[in-house]
């Protein structure tokens, strides 16, 4: 069983960075895909970004190139989000994500960070 469990967030001034990471667990399949989503408060679930966890290229949305970055450490079973030039408007609560495939949805969760962007 797939298990995530991120780390990372907390409280930070408008124009800083921060590394998000989710440790993850039971990933069997080398054709799992690891991603990124957030959730501000009253919105939306939103899409960040993708990383297969073997070979494979990153994925961003269009809204969502530039100043995030989605990486992984095999060796210590670890994707991260680098984030930069934080905006008050990135104030959400972060998640991690894993999905069998590109044709399967995204069916494991963490339980999500706090990332909180003051002025």
């Amino acid at each position: 069983q797939v298990q995530l469990v991120e780390s990372g967030g907390g409280l930070v001034q408008a124009g800083g960075s921060l590394r998000l990471s989710c440790a993850a667990s039971g990933l069997t399949f080398s054709t799992y895909i690891m991603g990124w989503f957030r959730q501000a408060s009253g919105k939306e679930r939103e899409f960040i970004a993708s990383v297969p966890w073997s070979a494979g290229n990153t994925y961003y949305p269009d809204s969502m190139k530039g100043r995030f970055t989605i990486s992984r450490d095999n060796a210590k079973n670890t994707e991260y989000l680098k984030m930069n030039s934080l905006k008050p408007e990135d104030t959400a609560v972060y998640y991690c994500a894993s999905r069998p495939s590109y044709y399967s949805d995204y069916d494991v969760w963490g339980q999500g960070t706090q990332v909180t962007v003051s002025s």
